[in-house]
């Protein structure tokens, strides 16, 4: 019996170990966590200063133009958008602003700084050139004039040809018995 291994024992001395790991593993995700959670609240923050400092720039461009919908998405990775094609997130060290907009061949960053003046000058420019393009669109096609809709034409109903043919085998017959009654009526 005594070849034998004492598992019991081994167990025991197992389960205090690996309770004490899963301890540490859990204070070390939530280490992590809060980490994650203060980087991405600093994020934001320094999104909110850029937010504040477009105000004057959006505050100029007219009420009729619907191009731009700025906010500040609060997800995985924070982002002010300027509209639905163009935001601005925070690079890699959490310092840096891009600027980058979405294309149909993939994204372009079209301006990097740590500084925000830097940025809202790119924004600027961006808005001023969608301004522009949406100029270019409005002269370009004009705005359709309501049309009154076309009155349809009614086509004369057709008779199908089977139809023509029973007419006329019926007419014919009419014909034939309304003349053997008259030659039959004339006979006598």
């Amino acid at each position: 019996m005594s070849d034998l291994p004492n598992t019991g024992n081994e167990a025991r001395e197992l389960r205090p170990t690996l309770r004490e790991a899963l301890r540490r593993a859990r204070i070390e995700a939530a280490d992590r966590t809060g980490v994650v959670v203060e980087l991405r609240d600093a994020e934001v923050a320094r999104l909110e200063i850029l937010n504040d400092a477009l105000d004057p720039l959006f505050a100029q461009v007219p009420d009729k133009v619907d191009l731009f919908d700025r906010g500040i998405s609060q997800g995985e990775t924070p982002r002010l958008w300027i509209d639905v094609v163009a935001h601005v997130l925070m690079g890699r060290d959490k310092r840096i602003y891009r600027f980058v907009q979405d294309t149909r061949f993939g994204r372009i960053v079209l301006a990097e700084s740590h500084d925000v003046p830097v940025i809202v000058n790119a924004v600027t420019d961006y808005v001023a050139r969608r301004m522009i393009e949406r100029e270019h669109a409005m002269v370009a096609t004009p705005l359709p004039v309501a049309e009154p809709p076309p009155v349809p034409v009614v086509a004369p109903k057709r008779r199908g040809g089977f139809g023509m043919f029973v007419l006329g085998v019926i007419v014919g017959a009419l014909a034939l018995f309304a003349l053997a009654l008259y030659a039959s009526l004339h006979n006598l």
